[in-house]
């Protein structure tokens, strides 16, 4: 029987060997949990969560350690834990269950399910009893099991609008109008740097808070010239890096701020916000090199990750917002605590500048304790005269109890780190990157098939397959060397083998086919099999697929996979028309698809080619090297040739050339 706490020592998720020893019999999602609510004709309690997610353990310890809750559930129904980061199209299936039914969503995400798998009832955190007017669980429990027992007929009836609502949801694009044959990319990138600057909040960000860092938002105003665009990135880029939400101490970024000034994190740390910042701050970078700090940003993010997320075979997952059960406890400081630290270091006539610097104060913003944010006029490099006192806040926090860390490697979220690698212009850093790759394709890979974590029990999503195509590609730019790119091809192959839906377009059929599923033909225990359009947390499906193609197709002359990128634009048309802001990661994409730049430069790396790479081109590719491409047929190795939809200007010899030929192309 697939109980977790009969199989807990084959579990490679800490969410669900958290969950092992409770009281509650929980299942893993799979045929033989469905089969026992049938066989029992019980309804099933479906639990989703994920490891660093603070109110999925305040619901653990309130309700799921509790016996007379775990015997309500034991008797009444068919109990079933996932870890949204193995599964994140179950979760994607029942989010928007949950939305439909709520209005909102989040997690612990709680749904009431037939033995079919079909949603009559959905929530998120629940308290164990009736609190300030939030309904119990225990409460809910019994209305549930009521309604099964006395109310069939309702609880079909609801569960088949339930069911049809969030069938609809996750397959939103494939009920599109027709395409827009006129689609004009300019214009949505228009409409959306309106959006985005009309959403802007003063204080840097997007929205009031509780506010998440949008990575994408930022990006879509990087290469925009007028001065309004300029400042949101620059404020929001300044405001998050100095603010609480960045950690000054041990370096990375919080999942999202409390507050709207950036002040008072969410502490939990997430390997893919790491990445998708770390690669922001130095696309903000090339676009405005007069802010050095942004860089700095970067980096420091980077090797917070290597340095503490760094596990056997890749990069953690996460780290708790909790430490020994108290949210951010392993962060925060007193005024008498920095005076210890820096005492027993024997630097205690740096205490001043050290409180100064991180505006700790009694009593502090959180708690009576303080988050350490910078000062105004306080650079975001630590003065080489406080590093050692840096250093010495950095060993007394180590000696405090630490969060808890989920060792997950998820291939999604190790590609983007690794191509957050490449991009960062450190050696160092670029060989962890290359390093990365080789070693993802070594254990995430097994008989022909990719699989999403390091344990090989959940398929590879579209996300995993298409992130892990886009970083070979950024391996192929960076270093020029073709066995990225035929890595790269053969994700590109298994991308369309395994997630289209429908014929695959060609040049003789551009119309055909329906975008990408976001799990694999492989998986058969979903009653739905959802499409990702809609931006979340991380870039949609949709969107990592279609730059990822696009950019492969650039790099290496294979027009069938641009016919496929052109397809996954067109049917997402109407979106990027009328409403760009829900699709900002497929704007950013599009550009590959429909407008890419090739420059070219045979041979070994020359000061043309790293030129090209110290510069801000949202949808440019650099090809280089000596391998067997198209590409290089006929063209002369150290000069760079320029080519935007297969027009190309005259090949340059020096930079002032390349410059005035990309000015061109660029117009």
């Amino acid at each position: 029987m697939p109980l977790l706490r009969e199989n807990k020592d084959e579990i490679g998720s800490p969410y669900l060997r958290q969950h092992a020893d409770n009281p509650v019999d929980w299942w893993s999602w799979g045929p033989d949990a469905f089969a026992r609510a049938v066989e029992l004709d019980r309804p099933i309690f479906l639990s989703i969560g994920y490891a660093s997610c603070h109110w999925c353990h305040v619901m653990a310890h309130e309700s799921f350690e509790n016996p007379e809750v775990a015997r309500l559930l034991n008797d009444w129904f068919v109990a079933i834990k996932v870890d949204r980061e193995e599964r994140p199209d179950v979760d994607a299936l029942y989010m928007a269950a949950t939305q439909a039914v709520t209005g909102q969503g989040g997690w612990p995400m709680s749904v009431f399910l037939t033995p079919e798998a079909r949603p009559f009832m959905a929530g998120t955190y629940y308290p164990p009893e009736d609190r300030h007017g939030q309904v119990g669980f225990k409460r809910l429990l019994a209305a549930m099991h009521d309604a099964w027992t006395t109310q069939r007929a309702v609880v079909d009836e609801q569960a088949a609008e339930l069911s049809r609502a969030s069938a609809r949801e996750v397959s939103f694009i494939d009920h599109l109008a027709t395409e827009n044959p006129h689609f004009d990319l300019s214009a949505a990138r228009a409409l959306l740097g309106e959006d985005l600057r009309a959403q802007f909040d003063e204080l840097g960000g997007f929205g009031g808070a509780p506010k998440f860092p949008r990575p994408s938002f930022i990006e879509a105003l990087i290469d925009a010239t007028d001065s309004r665009s300029r400042y949101c990135v620059e404020r929001t880029l300044e405001a998050m890096s100095r603010g609480g939400i960045y950690d000054h101490v041990r370096g990375g970024f919080a999942r999202y701020s409390v507050d709207a000034k950036w002040h008072v994190p969410h502490f939990e740390k997430m390997l893919s916000d790491q990445a998708l910042l770390a690669r922001t701050y130095l696309r903000a970078y090339q676009a405005r090199p007069e802010f050095p700090q942004w860089r700095e940003v970067a980096l420091d993010t980077l090797r917070f990750v290597v340095r503490d997320l760094g596990v056997n075979g890749g990069f953690a997952s996460s780290l708790d917002a909790d430490a020994d059960g108290v949210e951010g406890s392993h962060v925060t400081w007193t005024v008498d605590e920095v005076h210890q630290a820096l005492d027993a270091a024997g630097l205690g006539g740096h205490s001043g500048d050290v409180l100064a610097r991180y505006r700790i104060t009694s009593p502090g913003l959180f708690e009576g304790r303080s988050i350490p944010r910078l000062e105004d006029g306080q650079p975001f490099a630590t003065p080489p005269a406080l590093s050692s006192s840096l250093e010495a806040l950095r060993e007394a926090r180590a000696r405090r109890a630490q969060p808890a860390r989920d060792e997950k490697i998820i291939l999604e979220w190790n590609a983007m780190f690794a191509s957050a690698l490449l991009r960062s212009g450190d050696r160092q850093l670029e060989g962890i990157g290359r390093d990365l790759l080789t070693t993802l394709a070594r254990t995430h890979w097994r008989n022909g098939v990719w699989w999403r974590t390091e344990r090989r029990n959940s398929y590879a999503t579209a996300s995993d397959v298409g992130w892990l195509l886009d970083a070979n590609v950024d391996a192929f730019e960076l270093t020029g060397d073709h066995t990225f790119l035929l890595t790269a091809t053969a994700l590109a192959r298994y991308l369309v083998e395994h997630f289209w839906d429908g014929e695959v377009p060609s040049a003789q059929s551009p119309e055909q086919g329906r975008g990408l599923f976001s799990q694999s033909d492989l998986a058969a225990d979903l009653p739905v099999r959802p499409k990702e359009i809609f931006d979340g947390a991380t870039p949609s499906a949709h969107a990592v697929g279609t730059r990822a193609l696009a950019r492969l197709a650039l790099c290496s002359g294979e027009d069938p996979f641009l016919v496929v990128a052109q397809r996954l634009v067109a049917v997402a048309a109407p979106l990027l028309v009328a409403h760009p802001k829900a699709v900002v990661d497929l704007v950013l994409a599009a550009g590959f698809a429909t407008d890419g730049i090739e420059v070219v430069v045979p041979g070994a790396s020359n000061e043309l080619s790293e030129h090209v790479r110290s510069l801000s081109m949202s949808h440019a590719v650099l090809v280089t090297g000596d391998g067997p491409s198209a590409l290089f047929e006929g063209r002369s190795a150290g000069l760079a040739y320029v080519c935007r939809r297969g027009v190309c200007r005259l090949p340059a010899s020096t930079v002032i050339e390349l410059d005035a030929r990309l000015a061109e192309v660029l117009d």
